[in-house]
């Protein structure tokens, strides 16, 4: 009844018959265990409903007829998510290797490309999940080598001994005075030289394939899969503008694309065994990060994805912590502070966190040597997995940043009503927060702070001055950026220039309207439903900190895939005419809403 079996003769599916079980799960079974063994069979829904899910979310649900496991069953790598029978539910169970047999015609490559095109994978957790085709992934983005390249007139031998040494399961093959190329693969190996009785001092141009299917660089995932199966091959250059080979892709590459997913990383962190591993997969936030803008997902949405992988490791790197040093001698909340607070990061961050514990002030002297030891631990393994503490100091570690909930209360208090003491690193980093974890609940006491602060005039007028005075820039000329006092300079920061201004705004329109909200565009639209801005100043902030967003995660892209550290420096030679011309609009827009505010407060800029 189903693809691709509905198109196999009585002789060919009486085969698969013999090689298939037939199994009961009650409902609630678990069938496969996410980031368990790998799957051993293609399981086929016969009636009933299976859920795959992460955690407590569903990620997806298949009915009569949909398959499961065969990403892991073909690649061997763990199962990317739990499935588990909703309800009583009869599978079929097919062996590996009828089941690739199966899969490898045409019928079944065709049909297996389409279902993994249509897979879509959740990146973010919470009511607001973002779907995305990891399918539309281009491939150049999965390229993380150059080829391997032999001579015509290298020996067979040598192209095994290459391969062997580099662990990769193909070589291109250069002859001499011509453009074309060709491959050799390990398949060319087993049936062209070893079930032929070749010599391996025959030369590799005797078995190489010629000419070679390649594809460009932004040909998707999906499409590359597609074409592969409807050929019958398994591996395909890439090749660059100039049509010379850049790297190679092959079909586990492609079939173990989901394995990249931020769902992965997060599965991957929460159950590593020791720093060392926690710190190492933290390690691969920028892989992650470049594959979803690849993916082409919404960039607000990517950062949301930064920040919820380092709460995942933060927390994860707290447990282990915890297992070592034994309990804490008291109720405790880790806070994450700033752009983690928001959940709104990029590659270019760091870290800005706190620490607050729940005890009489007399009793923290004794308790405090304990957090400050779980503090480092934490601080010191998310700066190896590459975010570096926050040059200001704040953050757990450091004395300053810990203590009681009444001390936080009081310090938050100083800082709103001495507002000499009231600098950047408060209202930029302390004042947005976010419990990460721990048993101690300090948002109904901070909350009612910010709350209360609208009252503070002073306090709401050393706000929004620093909300006004760093304005962005007045526009671009030429490859030029041209800043307020009419200089120039050859690149603008994207996150002080456009994206920072727009999140200061939010933050005094936020307290002002006596909203706790953290997300910057939740606290725009907040304000806006109190009557506190305008709908369509709003709507124009929001296009303008989308598509700040947007170059922001391009600029940390292209600095990853061309091995340098990802920073917010934007060159407007980067930029196409389009995009100019609504960055222009944005920097107006911002500015615009900058001097109402200041009008409104009078405030001079």
């Amino acid at each position: 009844m189903y693809p691709p079996f509905d198109e196999l003769d009585d002789e060919r599916l009486a085969e698969v018959v013999r090689h298939t079980q037939i199994e009961f799960f009650p409902a609630g079974t678990i069938i496969l265990h996410q980031a368990a063994e790998p799957s051993a069979f293609l399981y086929i829904v016969r009636t009933g409903v299976v859920e795959a899910v992460d955690g407590d979310l569903v990620a997806d649900v298949l009915g009569e007829g949909e398959f499961f496991g065969f990403v892991s069953l073909f690649t061997g790598l763990e199962p990317a998510f739990t499935l588990r029978a909703v309800e009583d539910t009869i599978c079929y169970l097919v062996d590996q290797e009828i089941a690739l047999e199966v899969m490898t015609t045409r019928r079944g490559l065709a049909f297996l490309a389409g279902s993994l095109r249509r897979r879509e994978v959740s990146v973010l957790e919470g009511p607001e999940r973002e779907a995305v085709d990891a399918w539309a992934t281009q491939v150049a983005a999965l390229v993380r080598r150059p080829p391997l390249v032999v001579p015509a007139r290298s020996s067979i031998r040598e192209a095994a001994e290459l391969m062997a040494r580099e662990r990769v399961s193909s070589v291109l093959v250069r002859v001499d005075g011509q453009e074309d190329i060709g491959i050799v693969t390990d398949r060319d190996l087993r049936a062209k030289v070893v079930a032929a009785g070749r010599s391996p001092d025959t030369p590799t141009s005797d078995i190489m394939t010629t000419p070679v299917f390649s594809v460009s660089q932004e040909t998707t995932a999906a499409e590359v899969l597609t074409l592969m199966y409807e050929k019958g091959i398994h591996h395909v250059p890439v090749v660059g503008d100039d049509g010379r080979p850049v790297g190679m892709v092959t079909d586990t590459d492609l079939m173990g694309l989901e394995q990249r997913s931020p769902f992965i990383l997060k599965a991957e962190l929460e159950r590593a065994l020791t720093i060392d591993e926690a710190v190492q997969t933290g390690g691969r936030l920028p892989e992650m990060f470049v594959s979803l803008v690849q993916a082409h997902v919404d960039p607000l949405d990517i950062a949301h994805a930064v920040a919820v992988t380092i709460d995942t490791l933060t927390t994860r790197l707290l447990d282990l912590a915890i297992n070592d040093a034994g309990e804490p001698p008291c109720p405790w909340a880790w806070l994450a502070l700033g752009s983690e607070a928001r959940q709104e990061q990029g590659l270019a961050t760091d870290q800005d966190n706190a620490l607050v514990v729940e005890c009489d002030e007399g009793e923290f002297i004794d308790v405090d040597p304990y957090f400050q030891r779980l503090a480092t631990v934490v601080n010191d393994g998310i700066e190896r997995a590459g975010i570096p503490r926050c040059r200001a100091g704040v953050v757990a570690s450091n004395p300053e940043w810990r203590g009681t909930l009444d001390v936080w209360e009081e310090r938050f208090w100083g800082w709103i009503r001495e507002p000499a003491r009231t600098g950047r690193a408060f209202v930029g980093i302390a004042f947005d927060y976010r419990r990460v974890t721990g048993p101690l609940d300090v948002d109904p006491v901070l909350d009612e702070v910010i709350r209360r602060s609208s009252e503070e005039d002073q306090f709401m007028r050393q706000l929004a001055k620093l909300a006004v005075e760093a304005r962005p820039p007045v526009g671009l000329l030429k490859d030029a950026v041209v800043n307020r006092k009419g200089k120039s300079a050859p690149a603008f920061d994207v996150k002080q220039g456009g994206i920072a201004p727009i999140t200061n705004l939010a933050r005094v329109l936020a307290v002002e309207s006596g909203v706790t909200e953290n997300r910057t565009l939740r606290r725009l639209r907040a304000a806006a439903e109190a009557g506190y801005l305008e709908r369509e100043t709003l709507e124009g902030l929001e296009e303008a900190f989308d598509l700040l967003w947007q170059i922001r995660v391009e600029r940390q892209t292209r600095a990853v895939e061309e091995g340098q550290v990802p920073d917010d420096s934007v060159r407007p030679e980067w930029l196409g005419p389009l995009t100019r011309q609504a960055l222009r609009d944005a920097f107006q827009l911002i500015d615009g809403a900058q001097e109402r505010l200041a009008a409104g407060l009078g405030l001079r800029r």
